[in-house]
């Protein structure tokens, strides 16, 4: 074989410089080349240093190539300190024995033929008598274990599938069957391409669905890209995970699916809070920049939960969501209203009621960021929870100093109640027409009250202790009956309106109450804008869940998901299917959802609770200050110049709302009133009739009424 020129050339350089250094320090100390030889030791022992630090490959073979410089300078040192030649020469035998290792061990011509030259090519073949075999595709033996011989055997029957070749094959920790296999391409630089699961799965005996393809990611010391593949081979965990999955693999398989509840979603994790009896599963989209788009019904059945709404809820955060499944429906439970709850903050905000997951919610008594009166819009049908809202409002009102007025429609022990813990209170069209006229009165008086400080009137501050009057909480119960009222429904509507858009920089807040938030049931597009950007919306349950999310998302800026609140909470016990064969009846399991209420917070979004809870049947004084808030007498004494201020459950005052009858109008004496007799007033037809009721025309219903007059219709 011939010897490489390379190291030829390195043997000759021992030879040549060894008598160097065993001859240079002894003759000449002050020579140069000591400090030259010197300089390459320390120059070879910082190559030492710098390849055991390193975590490359290789750092044996690096430690060896800078070992002649080390101990060239080690020797031309000895040689340095002894006397002379040293004992027998030892100079000579150190400088002679260095040369020998170089000469047969050669670091640096071994490691640069490795790495930058090919080998010395090797003789030409000779031809053989006997007959030469085909060449077999795999790679020849590289010390690979048992499992990657056995493996490669599997795959060169198979006819090595898609061209590639297996590298290696690991076994997964605690399984027989289970492995990976990483393959690279049969031809160097060529990507793998036609390999399929089938292909692969086809030689071990397995299912195509137990095999998984992924690309193999470069790592140091080993190459990567589409010239390399893994392949997982799981048919033992793939049988596990078919009968016992884990969460997170139901979840994947079931619900993050494209065809699942929530597709392109992952389980973060699933917790149990056995003291409150839920099961919380908290979800990510995989892609953050994507909304999540979930069918609750469909993850029920995916997770084998019960197909409940009253006991399985979901809360939407960005690209996050939570399901709470509740063993029990959690809103049934009651939540007993205590003055702590209910004292407001420096913020003016108390806890008026409790989410599904126990957090507290709350609503405010003012604008502290507005630096103004907080306007009220509950919505709900009869039995819902209204009036129970009104007491734990009232309450906090009160307990902040402010006061309150409450008209209803129609009177009931609830409003009876409240009446003797707030200022005023009363039950008719009438009373409710006075109440709203006098507070749009308390406007103008407020607007010329002047502060103590300064002299000078200015607008409401809440909690500035120099302000001299009180806040003003106006309730208007069923005001959607009192505003279609044939008498006062005109008065009620208009000054309603007016309130909302005055109301509040004077310390006046309006807290209308009724089934409807729309504009063909008295509430217009003014009053309702300035309701819902002055408050937070209480929607108890409006007859249907359709009705209450139409109403909620009528109070909204955006339209967001809108919980639904069923007529009851009933849990599905056992099978409608085996009832129905067997002819059995339903279980009656309900529990009633009044006082549950959809409110809606400043950021939009709506959010299911079950407001506080007042026991009209006990002593409602500890919820409400010891003495009630009245208006001061400077009010007072204004309202009553203005003849405002009196029994507002009196009858209706000549002049008081319409004017004076005419002694000529056709005899009878009537009042301008809208409508009939019956001792209501009727309103004359003649010409003067005619020309007053036309001043009167405010809105549509009023210019209706007004053409049937003129028609007789």
């Amino acid at each position: 074989m011939t010897t490489p020129r390379s190291v030829a050339l390195e043997r000759l350089a021992y030879t040549l410089a060894a008598p160097v250094l065993a001859v240079a320090p002894n003759i000449y100390p002050d020579s140069p080349v000591n400090q030259v030889v010197q300089l390459a030791g320390a120059a070879g022992i910082g190559g030492w240093f710098l390849a055991a630090k390193s975590d490359e490959p290789g750092a044996g073979r690096k430690i060896l190539r800078w070992s002649p410089l080390v101990l060239a300078a080690a020797v031309d040192v000895a040689a340095g300190h002894t006397t002379g030649f040293g004992p027998y020469w030892l100079d000579g035998l150190l400088a002679a024995g260095w040369a020998a290792a170089g000469y047969l061990v050669m670091p640096f011509s071994r490691h640069t033929r490795r790495r930058h030259r090919p080998a010395v090519a090797a003789p030409a073949p000779q031809l053989q008598p006997a007959e030469v075999l085909e060449a077999s595709p795999a790679v020849p033996d590289d010390g690979a274990d048992l499992l990657t011989r056995d493996a490669r055997v599997l795959w060169e029957q198979a006819g090595m599938p898609g061209r590639t070749h297996i590298v290696k094959a690991t076994r997964h920790a605690g399984q027989r069957h289970d492995m990976t296999i990483l393959l690279r391409a049969s031809e160097t630089g060529r990507p793998i391409t036609g390999l399929t699961e089938a292909a692969v799965a086809a030689p071990f005996g397995v299912h195509s669905s137990d095999v998984v393809l992924s690309e193999v990611a470069i790592q140091p010391g080993r190459q990567g890209g589409p010239g390399w593949m893994e392949a997982r081979i799981t048919p033992d965990a793939n049988q596990r995970r078919r009968t016992k999955p884990t969460a997170q693999e139901r979840w994947t398989d079931r619900v993050g699916g494209p065809k699942g509840g929530a597709p392109g979603s992952e389980l973060v994790h699933k917790t149990r809070d056995d003291e409150r009896g839920v099961t919380f599963y908290r979800a990510k989209m995989t892609d953050s920049t994507e909304t999540p788009r979930i069918d609750l019904a469909k993850v029920c059945r995916a997770l084998n939960l019960p197909e409940d709404d009253s006991c399985v809820f979901v809360l939407i955060d960005g690209s996050e969501f939570l399901i709470s499944a509740f063993d029990t429906p959690p809103l049934s439970a009651i939540f007993p209203a205590t003055r702590e709850l209910l004292t407001p903050d420096a913020k003016g905000m108390y806890v008026c009621g409790f989410t599904i997951t126990g957090q507290p919610v709350k609503t405010m008594v003012y604008q502290h960021d507005k630096n103004a009166a907080a306007h009220g819009l509950i919505l709900g049908v009869s039995r819902s929870g209204k009036t129970q809202f009104f007491a734990i409002n009232m309450a906090a009102q009160s307990l902040d100093g402010q006061v309150v007025w409450l008209s209803t429609v129609r009177k009931d022990e609830k409003t009876t109640v409240l009446g003797r813990y707030i200022d005023r209170q009363g039950s008719n069209a009438l009373w409710m027409a006075r109440q709203l006229r006098a507070a749009k009165a308390l406007c103008e008086i407020r607007a010329e009250m002047p502060w103590p400080h300064d002299g000078q009137p200015h607008d409401y501050k809440p909690g500035d202790p120099r302000c001299p009057y009180r806040q003003l909480n106006v309730y208007a119960d069923e005001f959607m009956t009192a505003a279609q009222d044939g008498d006062f429904g005109e008065f009620i509507q208009k000054d309603g309106d007016d309130l909302t858009v005055t109301g509040l920089k004077y310390g006046i807040g309006f807290n209308p109450a009724g089934q409807s938030p729309f504009a063909h049931n008295g509430f217009s597009t003014e009053m309702k804008d300035n309701l819902r950007q002055n408050s937070r919306p209480i929607i108890f349950n409006m007859g249907s869940p359709g009705a209450t999310r139409k109403a909620a998302e009528g109070t909204m800026e955006n339209a967001y998901d809108v919980p639904t609140i069923p007529a009851r909470y009933s849990r599905q016990e056992g099978s409608a299917i085996e009832r129905a064969i067997k002819g059995e009846a339903d279980p009656e399991n309900g529990v009633s959802t009044g006082g549950v209420a959809v409110i809606v917070l400043d950021n939009g979004r709506a959010v299911l609770m079950r407001s506080l809870y007042a026991d009209f049947d006990t002593d409602l004084s500890e919820l409400f200050p010891d003495e009630v808030n009245r208006l001061t007498d400077y009010e007072i004494s204004e309202l009553d110049k203005r003849g405002l201020w009196f029994d507002w459950n009196e009858p209706v005052r000549p002049g008081e709302f319409w004017p004076e009858p005419d002694e000529d109008d056709e005899g009878e004496g009537r009042s301008r009133r809208r409508g009939g007799g019956g001792g209501k007033g009727g309103g004359g037809r003649g010409p003067k009739s005619g020309g007053r009721r036309s001043e009167q025309v405010a809105s549509p219903r009023q210019a209706l009424e007004a053409i049937k007059s003129l028609t007789d219709a």
